[in-house]
């Protein structure tokens, strides 16, 4: 088999990502950089200052990793770029940068979808076996995607209101823990105890669909009643009865879409994939209620944002000649 090369980029959100891979699953570079620091005094991610610092990284990040994988635009076989769903004016960049490159050296363009990349990161890990089941949990997104092959994408259940990431954001804020507030919470959670009876939002409800708006108040509530009252809460049981209430409803609908799916494969995938309470959850749930489907999780480094996993869904697209044209433009609502 000849060797296809693809320089993926990504400037979906906060992350200036540029990757070189090898035939969908080798990484040959994957540099990332990260504005974290940046955005944590506001609280979350300011899309203006977003912009301006991916149009100051960008160029430099693409030279590292062309330049780590010891390519030239010549070895290419094309340029990949995230198109949607994202923060319009950061996902120009990223499109504007690889419409330029494409131009330039006369590469096909590919436009990948960010939501498939998440999926496609588990693809540098294992080689992906269908039908499967896909978990996408992350800042702007909680769906259970099925796939019956590698360009069949049907979304079977999603949050109806915040995203998992966003709720555990929104309740860092409150608890005063840095921006972004899923590590520390994660980190809390597994110090406390689960002492406070937090909502399990559409739990019994026979869909695979997702709630955590209701979460997010009763927690809200919670805190803001017991300091009106000048009462002691213990910030760590508060953290841990938050992400038990959370990760029990994202591993029950999981495993029950899983079951009536009758998948091979079961996938997590989005920046929440890095939370250690729900690998856990469903690495157990898995082992105990789904003993043929295999668990494909991440590791820490790709369920952040990042080109690879662009670079790897790219590569289903350059195999049947999917290619854009320099019309290409950011769909920051974009849906799989």
């Amino acid at each position: 088999m000849t060797n296809k090369l693809i320089l993926a980029i990504e400037t979906s959100c906060d992350e200036t990502s540029a990757a070189v891979i090898k035939n969908g699953d080798t990484i040959l570079s994957n540099i990332v950089a990260s504005q974290i620091k940046s955005h944590q005094r506001f609280g979350g991610v300011v899309p203006e200052i977003a912009s301006r610092h991916h149009v100051e990284q960008i160029t430099l990040i693409i030279e590292e990793a062309m330049k780590e994988a010891g390519v030239s635009y010549a070895d290419l076989d094309a340029v990949a770029v995230t198109e949607g769903p994202g923060l319009v004016g950061a996902l120009l960049i990223g499109v504007n940068a690889a419409k330029a490159i494409a131009f330039a050296h006369n590469l096909p363009l590919i436009a990948v979808n960010h939501i498939k990349g998440h999926i496609f990161a588990n693809q540098l890990v294992s080689s992906l076996t269908f039908p499967l089941l896909s978990l996408v949990v992350s800042g702007g997104h909680t769906e259970l995607i099925y796939m019956s092959g590698p360009d069949s994408f049907e979304i079977v259940g999603e949050t109806r209101d915040d995203a998992a990431g966003e709720a555990y954001d929104k309740i860092g804020r409150v608890i005063g823990v840095p921006y972004p507030g899923g590590k520390h919470i994660d980190e809390m959670a597994h110090l406390g105890e689960d002492t406070y009876d937090f909502p399990r939002a559409m739990i019994q409800e026979d869909n695979y669909d997702f709630s955590f708006s209701g979460l997010k108040s009763s927690f809200i509530n919670t805190v803001h009643n017991a300091r009106q009252k000048g009462e002691e809460m213990d910030a760590n049981d508060l953290a841990a009865s938050f992400q038990s209430a959370v990760v029990e409803v994202l591993v029950d609908k999981t495993i029950r879409a899983a079951k009536d799916k009758k998948v091979k494969q079961l996938i997590l995938a989005g920046g929440v994939a890095a939370n250690k309470g729900l690998r856990t959850s469903l690495e157990e749930a898995v082992r105990k209620e789904l003993p043929g489907v295999e668990l494909l999780i991440p590791p820490l480094n790709l369920c952040g944002d990042n080109a690879a996993m662009i670079g790897a869904a790219a590569f289903v697209q350059l195999e049947k000649e999917e290619y854009s044209d320099f019309t290409l433009n950011g769909q920051p609502g974009l849906s799989v």
